[in-house]
């Protein structure tokens, strides 16, 4: 893994999609490309003022939203951020549900997730065995905090919930939407392997994610317009939490994420 090359105070990043570059929410300071072993990170990584604290932006999809799911740098975002300095990461994600109580406009904090995706880079250990442990994937310490903040802002929060992450970047058929119904609350394309290359990174990993949709099990099945104009309403309930859960993220962490290595070497 990367040493840190900056002495910089960036322990949080935020990894999200265009709609929360918004120069309002962030106030940039300036911005870095870093070019890592697996080549440049989706998009040039902001720094930014946020509420006083300093923090990393990092557009998932590139600016132009130039990386389909299933092509997004996962390893090089992971690197580079870890190379700043990052400790702890927000990944925000738009998903559909797979349960009628996941309401579109409901924001999950996923505690588990299933991976169903098939042709991705997992690891950055390729020459050597490494076992990171993936039973709770999730940073315990942040979901119990951005949950609290959710809840004080009165928004329509779930505490808990699988995230089935897909390949895309098709949307699923209704055969396969009624399986995974039986596993998972929610259904995205972009979780794995973010959480787990985090985690073998020992940084901290959030997940946020905004129910957009029904997916297709429903009567009306998913389309593009309809999520995007979802996605847009839920920014604005995203930006409200982030701006109140993130200034109360303690500087040391008491959770065991960041000894991930410690027992994983074969």
């Amino acid at each position: 893994m990367p040493k840190n090359f900056s002495k910089s105070s960036i322990k949080i990043a935020v990894i999200g999609g265009s709609g929360l570059e918004d120069p309002k929410f962030f106030k940039k300071i300036k911005e870095v490309n870093i070019k890592t072993p697996f080549g440049y990170p989706s998009a040039p990584i902001i720094i930014a003022d946020f509420n006083g604290t300093h923090v990393a932006f990092l557009s998932r999809h590139g600016k132009k939203h130039q990386f389909p799911p299933h092509k997004v740098p996962q390893r090089a975002n992971i690197w580079a951020l870890k190379s700043l300095g990052v400790e702890r990461i927000i990944g925000i994600s738009a998903v559909g549900s797979l349960q009628k109580d996941f309401k579109p406009g409901d924001i999950v904090i996923s505690d588990q997730f299933v991976d169903f995706t098939k042709k991705r880079d997992y690891t950055f250990y390729e020459e050597e065995t490494i076992h990171v442990s993936l039973a709770d994937p999730f940073c315990p310490e942040l979901r119990t905090l951005f949950y609290r903040e959710a809840k004080k802002l009165k928004i329509s929060v779930h505490q808990n919930g699988t995230y089935w992450c897909i390949e895309g970047p098709r949307f699923s058929t209704r055969a396969e939407s009624k399986l995974f119904r039986n596993f998972a609350d929610v259904i995205g394309m972009t979780l794995c392997p973010e959480a787990a290359l985090a985690r073998e990174s020992e940084i901290c990993y959030l997940n946020l994610s905004m129910v957009t949709d029904y997916d297709v099990w429903a009567k009306h099945p998913v389309n593009l317009s309809e999520l995007l104009k979802t996605m847009e309403e839920n920014a604005e309930k995203i930006k409200n939490l982030l701006l109140n859960a993130i200034p109360k993220i303690k500087e040391q962490a008491k959770c065991s994420c960041q000894e991930s290595l410690s027992n994983a070497k074969f």
